[in-house]
């Protein structure tokens, strides 16, 4: 049986969609942005700064069902343009 999964500690879903949901041993996220959960606000900074509030919020997501970044198996990553890549897998 799937379970949403649903914390205050990422932001929250802005349609109509689930942070995440788990199903046996597995759980799907949704996508990211870089939203400070605290005012659903896009967050100032760099493609680093953004980065590192994006794994935040994926984070607080996979913690609020008891799991943890190091049982990730597959993410896709979406920039602008790829001159922010070296950027971003600093903060990766």
């Amino acid at each position: 049986m799937k379970e949403i999964i649903a914390t205050p500690n990422a932001p929250a879903a802005i349609g109509p969609y689930s942070q995440a949901v788990a199903f046996a041993s597995l759980i799907f996220l949704s996508g990211q942005i870089a939203l400070d959960p605290a005012t659903q606000q896009v967050i100032e900074g760099d493609v680093r700064a953004q980065t590192a509030r994006v794994i935040e919020n994926l984070k607080a997501v996979l913690e609020a069902d008891g799991s943890s970044l190091d049982n990730v198996l597959k993410t896709t990553v979406y920039l602008r343009t790829m001159d922010d890549f070296p950027a971003m897998n600093e903060v990766y």
